[in-house]
């Protein structure tokens, strides 16, 4: 696991996708990046049974897409402490990190959820098909914001 980004970003081997996590207390939101890192897209939302077959189906995704790495969206409080859904987080990773050699990083997630409700508003989404899709739209801006940040780290100047 890693929380520093350079860190991460060193223990990956492009070309490979990414996958991108918003785990919350009932659910999962998965999404995945192409191989070469430019864009996320919202794959799907996982429903929270046990730690078993939660990390068994976030796995198989990341087996089905040959990902290279699992990055996490860590909900960090606005002044930047860490508080309960952080440690749940970090314990999720720590876990899946026991059944995987991925590497696992975390993204700071703080206002994910509210932007991805705003897309969705604006794209006049109903109010049912936002409950339905805003977990795994909240990842996609997870994964966005990572790989964003990690074309900026491997950026030759």
């Amino acid at each position: 696991m890693h929380d520093d980004l350079e860190e991460f970003a060193a223990a990956l081997r492009p070309p490979t996708a990414l996958i991108g996590l918003d785990f919350g207390e009932k659910t999962i939101g998965v999404a995945v990046s192409d191989p070469f890192w430019s864009i996320a897209t919202p794959l799907e939302t996982v429903r929270r049974k046990k730690f078993t077959l939660d990390a068994g189906r976030v796995l198989e995704i990341a087996a089905g897409r040959e990902a290279g790495g699992i990055v996490l969206g860590l909900p960090r409080n606005m002044d930047g402490t860490e508080g309960p859904r952080c440690q749940s987080t970090r314990a999720f990773a720590r876990n899946l990190s026991r059944l995987t050699e991925l590497p696992i990083g975390f993204w700071d997630e703080r206002l994910s959820t509210v932007a991805a409700e705003r897309a969705l508003l604006e794209a006049d989404t109903s109010r049912r098909r936002r409950a339905e899709v805003i977990d795994h739209v909240a990842a996609g801006y997870i994964l966005q914001g990572l790989i964003d940040r990690l074309r900026n780290l491997t950026a030759t100047p």
